[in-house]
């Protein structure tokens, strides 16, 4: 009770005024060898699989063959921070071994925003021309998914087949992949890409409930909603996040109408005033009707949509709930009752979407709480998600017990953007990228 009382009523506090040079370049520094170390944890104990089982030091594939996605999520940062050699291993292995032509079945937005938006991030690093040859490759294999009677994408494809399963979809697995593509397309010369994964974001709008809002769960085939829950957490966050983007990515106006209408329905349907602060919460997508006070780790990437859209009050009030979130364990839970504080999902998989909020906010408003606060964060990674070889996830984060895995996200954009955070001026201009939802880089040319 006590506890509550206070992250209800206390401000937040933070430990200095300002910060020196000396300081963040400190910092920059500690994060930088934070991804060596896990690049190297990587490199000795699961080379040529797609992620680190860190505790027990083994490798882990996703399918019966690997596709290298550490490596391919992994090779922007690496260049980002200047780990040359690092990088230079991570695309000797990617551009000589990397091979779509298997018969696998895959994930389309799991393989778009880390191996698709990897590749190419990496290729407008390097102009490495095999880097594009193989995301080509890879979009070509991809392009089934939109096969479907409304051109809303099938989740799974098979890469070699083409066949394709999973009509029972997210708005976040079919408006995630514009970037990808369009970023694809630009480069390749070819509409089709562009134009397919725009398709599949329009029609997903297009199915909005007279109050603005999407649902958890639509069918792609019939178009009909299967699930009517509507929040901005897991299956629903980064539909939103790719409508804001692609106006700020392709210039497209299309994108930038519904985003406007679709954050203005958030903030008057899910957006809630509680005594512990700014929260959005769950509600009916049909009638409004609040059916769940549960706010989490994903739900924390809408500040960054936030700052992004202009809207920087709203932006500083959700990110100083966030913190409290954070704190309410010494690191964050999975999800959080945020009328009550009390932990709903316990577990914390090394998420990113906090830290880019906080590098957002500091970029936008140079407010040096935000810098606080990544401390809080990187701190509390080093004490509690390391292990012998790299950093893990945490089964829960009120017991400390830790998990076994190092997901390659943590490498692509946990760190990545706590680095960037502090990182001296000149690494990377916010104002001329546009990040993925996996924190890949794309440059904007409208």
């Amino acid at each position: 009770m006590l506890l509550f009382a206070a992250l209800c009523a206390a401000p937040l506090s933070f430990a200095r005024e300002r910060w020196t040079g000396e300081e963040r370049l400190d910092m920059a520094a500690r994060v930088r060898s934070a991804l060596i170390e896990s690049w190297s944890a990587y490199k000795a104990h699961a080379w040529g699989f797609d992620e680190l089982r860190p505790v027990t030091r083994t490798g882990r594939n996703w399918h019966e063959q690997s596709l290298l996605i550490t490596p391919v999520d992994a090779l922007d940062a690496l260049l980002l921070v200047g780990a040359n050699a690092e990088a230079d291993e991570a695309r000797k292995i990617v551009v000589e071994t990397l091979s779509f032509d298997r018969d696998i079945t895959v994930k389309n937005f799991e393989i778009t925003i880390r191996i698709l938006g990897g590749l190419l991030s990496a290729y407008e690093m390097t102009g490495d021309e095999r880097l594009l040859r193989l995301a080509d490759d890879l979009g070509t294999r991809l392009l089934p998914v939109f096969e479907s009677p409304t051109g809303m994408p099938y989740m799974y494809v098979n890469l070699k087949t083409g066949k394709t399963s999973g009509a029972k979809s997210n708005p976040a697995e079919i408006g995630t992949l514009f970037l990808e593509f369009g970023t694809l397309s630009r480069h390749t010369n070819k509409p089709v890409y562009y134009d397919k994964a725009k398709r599949a974001l329009v029609e997903l709008y297009n199915r909005r409930s007279k109050l603005g809002l999407v649902g958890e769960e639509i069918d792609v085939e019939s178009g009909a909603w299967v699930s009517t829950a509507s929040h901005v957490g897991g299956g629903i966050d980064s539909y939103y996040e790719y409508l804001v983007k692609g106006w700020l990515l392709f210039g497209d106006q299309e994108c930038r109408t519904m985003a406007r209408e679709s954050l203005r329905a958030l903030n008057r349907h899910l957006a809630e005033n509680a005594p512990t602060g700014l929260w959005y919460g769950q509600v009916d997508m049909h009638s409004g009707r609040r059916t769940a006070p549960e706010f989490g780790a994903l739900h924390a990437f809408l500040p960054a949509v936030l700052v992004l859209d202009g809207d920087l009050t709203r932006a500083r009030r959700l990110q100083d709930s966030c913190f409290r979130m954070w704190n309410v364990a010494g690191i964050e839970p999975e999800v959080l009752d945020y009328r009550t504080m009390k932990i709903v999902h316990a577990g914390y998989p090394l998420r990113p979407e906090i830290m880019e909020s906080a590098y957002m906010l500091y970029t936008a408003t140079k407010d040096p709480r935000y810098l606080d606060m990544g401390k809080t964060f990187f701190d509390a990674l080093v004490r509690h998600c390391r292990a012998g070889g790299g950093y893990t996830t945490m089964k829960n984060v009120v017991t400390k017990e830790q998990g076994d895995l190092m997901p390659s996200y943590f490498l692509a954009e946990t760190l990545k953007y706590l680095y960037l955070l502090y990182a001296p001026p000149g690494k990377l201009d916010v104002n001329d990228v546009v990040f993925n939802t996996e924190a890949h880089p794309f440059r904007r040319r409208h």
